[in-house]
């Protein structure tokens, strides 16, 4: 009977425990459910600022390489219709000249390293050919360290590495075997701690370790030449387990502005201007494309509705010193089988003469209106007694009938003209070109060149060459890495800190016989990595922010004209919705701005803002405003590149100076570019200013130093206008 009388009070006591212990049970659950929202609702917050922050660094990149591409368009219009004396001519026309019309031999000659003396003080690597597994590692190690190779090794490897590259073939064909893994990396871009960090991770390339790697190894970092020089030994070390792509920064013009050219001579300054014609031939004779296992597609850009590999495969990629620059027309004399069975050799005198082929631009157009305007040239030429006397001479000696000789050369011209344009179109494809969600292809306008391509390109190209998978890279992503059309494109980027530190990470791929790709992901520089999360966002933001109001002082003028729409009754206010407009209207940058409105405006009146004063809160100086007429100063802010872009070309003999004539003749130039007027005086007035020592000549290094924008809040956070959002 006890254990009857005790089990209800026990029970009872468990019921009264169990009601104690839910109140708080209850509580924990609901405040670990508000942490776990407030949680969410955090990241989602910071992720949002971070694509903000991104969109903002892709924007302002983009629209340099359209810049570009825009300078280059106007240069070869020039070439086009101005007269060969003209002065605007003469001093861009050596950036066009071909340098293939140099037999071999003479190329070799030009690029002699053996009269080079290397000192006794010397102190930097040394290097005996053929290279050997300790020579190259010595090399890698003491670039770590800092050294500089010396110019007479520099041009030695470039010499021994442009020989092997004549011997490849414009797509290499790679094999996994049945146990080796091979190595994909991105776009490096000068950033040789990434280069490093991946060699640490992964081991050095040998014949165990294969890698390919995708190009765009220049521009943008400070160690670009570092990193051709390690690739081209491991080139020339394993042949067969070493492959390079070519990507768009493998190129002259493009280097012209985002910092290789100068970068190479400043390092050597005497024997530079060799180092970068020898590289010149280098990029054009880098091969195209990688495929491996004949199921997986390498390309540095991407590909096209019309991408055809067979086409890619037996063009002449070496005529392609410049993606940007259409070849000459080959002629169709020396080329035609059936017009001359014995014309193996091109008449060089005639290739300088024949008129440079210009298709529309850098995106998807019909090449119809170039054919029309190289078939009237054509006809012009051959109006001239002299030209129709020499093809006359030729077509006799050819043993060809006049009938046969009017069909022969007009439907090799024509043939000539439509090939030329389509190998082009292949190449440019190749180089420039970003994927898209949508369907379709479509030119690429924002970065001006190559086209934007859809899911069902990718799914028709790779079914059509046997593909299962296409590997590129091109784009900057944040985690390094990406996926897109049903996993059947995955572009990959190594270069870490890209835009910023802590930008983004980089990564590099894997690849087994089961062609499945392994991604391994890294951040190089060790502070980013300590970084929380909310540290890193805020970082790069505040990068980016400062990026964007540069481009907000050096379009003031633009700005202000648009706001004064916006405003009839000059008030000085506008809404936000039309300050978000204007933006856009002048910027082109397709950003966010109603999104971004809480960083970038500091205050508003009942909804609407002061523009004067948003101005003043810019927290951007102006060195050296009372050096230069406004306009100038505007110009010269807004065109920073370019007009640094026309010095470097202008500065042939690559020393760094200029003449103020040829100070003048820039600013000439940069302005009918512009379609804008700028007065002798002005030029003249900025011209003295920057001549400090009054030798008559100007130093192009420090004339951008002194016009750089200067942003007051990357130097005091304190007066920043920039607001952290909650």
């Amino acid at each position: 009977m006890g254990c009857g009388n005790t089990k209800p009070n026990q029970l009872q006591l468990k019921k009264s425990e169990r009601g104690h212990l839910s109140v708080p049970a209850a509580t924990a659950m609901r405040s670990a459910l508000l942490i776990q929202r407030w949680y969410r609702q955090y990241v989602a917050r910071l992720e949002m600022r971070r694509r903000c922050t991104w969109n903002i660094f892709q924007s302002i990149e983009y629209a340099g390489e359209q810049d570009q591409i825009k300078l280059y368009n106007f240069f070869a219009y020039l070439m086009d219709h101005f007269t060969p004396a003209s002065s605007e001519r003469n001093l861009i026309s050596h950036i066009f000249r071909d340098n293939d019309l140099l037999r071999d031999i003479e190329w070799e000659r030009y690029f002699n390293y053996k009269n080079i003396e290397i000192p006794d003080d010397y102190c930097g690597p040394h290097l005996t050919f053929p290279l050997t597994t300790c020579i190259v590692t010595e090399l890698v190690e003491a670039f770590r360290n800092k050294q500089q190779l010396h110019s007479r090794y520099v041009l030695q490897l470039l010499g021994e590495t442009w020989k092997l590259l004549r011997l490849l073939p414009n797509i290499n064909h790679v094999s996994t075997c049945h146990s080796k893994e091979i190595t994909i990396c991105g776009d490096l871009h000068g950033h040789l701690e990434d280069l490093l960090l991946i060699f640490y991770k992964n081991g050095l390339p040998s014949m165990e370790t294969s890698y390919v790697f995708n190009g765009d190894y220049v521009d943008r970092g400070k160690n670009s030449i570092e990193i051709l020089l390690i690739l081209f030994a491991f080139l020339l070390l394993y042949p067969n387990d070493v492959y390079l792509n070519r990507g768009n920064h493998e190129d002259h013009m493009v280097n012209l502005r985002y910092g290789f050219t100068k970068e190479v001579l400043g390092k050597y300054r005497l024997h530079g201007k060799k180092i970068l014609k020898l590289l010149q031939k280098i990029f054009s004779w880098l091969p195209l494309a990688t495929v491996i296992d004949q199921k997986v597609l390498i390309v540095h850009g991407g590909i096209s509705d019309t991408t055809d590999l067979s086409i890619i495969a037996k063009m002449d990629r070496h005529r392609y010193v410049s993606s940007l620059k259409p070849p000459k027309h080959r002629r169709f004399l020396a080329k035609s089988k059936v017009c001359d069975d014995d014309s193996d050799v091109e008449d060089a005198g005639a290739v300088g003469s024949v008129e440079r082929r210009r298709v529309f631009s850098l995106t998807h157009s019909s090449p119809s209106a170039s054919l029309h305007r190289s078939m009237q040239q054509r006809r012009s030429l051959q109006s001239s007694s002299g030209v129709e006397e020499e093809l006359q001479e030729q077509r006799r000696q050819a043993g060809l009938s006049v009938e046969h000789q009017s069909v022969c050369s007009e439907t090799e011209l024509t043939q000539a003209v439509e090939a030329d344009a389509e190998e082009w179109k292949q190449l440019v494809d190749l180089l420039w070109s970003d994927p898209m969600t949508l369907d379709g292809c479509v030119p690429n306008e924002v970065r001006g060149g190559g086209c934007y391509w859809g899911p069902d390109v990718t799914e028709d190209v790779l079914n059509r060459h046997h593909l299962h998978l296409l590997i590129r890279s091109h784009e900057c992503k944040q985690e390094g890495y990406e996926f897109c059309h049903s996993r059947r494109v995955l572009t990959i980027f190594s270069a870490s800190n890209y835009y910023e530190e802590g930008s983004n990470r980089g990564a590099y791929i894997r690849l087994g016989p089961d062609l499945i790709p392994h991604v391994i992901q890294y951040q190089a520089t060790r502070t980013t990595r300590d970084l929380t999360l909310r540290q890193s966002v805020g970082r790069t933001e505040r990068s980016a922010l400062r990026a964007l109001r540069e481009q907000f002082f050096a379009h003031k003028s633009d700005l202000m004209s648009v706001f004064q729409q916006y405003d009839p009754d000059n008030t000085g206010l506008i809404s936000l919705k039309d300050w978000a407009v204007a933006m856009e209207t002048v910027l082109h940058l397709a950003l966010p701005w109603r999104v971004l409105r809480s960083q970038l405006v500091n205050s508003t009146q009942d909804g609407m803002l002061d523009y004067h004063s948003w101005f003043r809160e810019l927290d951007i100086t102006e060195p050296n405003k009372e050096l230069a007429h406004t306009n100038v100063l505007e110009t010269l802010y807004k065109h920073h590149s370019n007009l640094e872009t026309i010095f470097r070309i202008i500065d042939t003999d690559n020393s760094g100076l200029i003449s103020f004539e040829e100070f003048r003749q820039t600013w000439k130039l940069l302005s009918s570019h512009l379609k804008m007027e700028i007065s002798d005086e002005a030029i003249v007035d900025l011209a003295h200013s920057i001549d400090f020592n009054h030798d008559g000549s100007i130093d192009i290094n420090e004339f951008m130093e002194a016009f750089r924008l200067v942003d007051s809040t990357h130097h005091d956070m304190g007066n920043s206008m920039i607001k952290a959002p909650s």
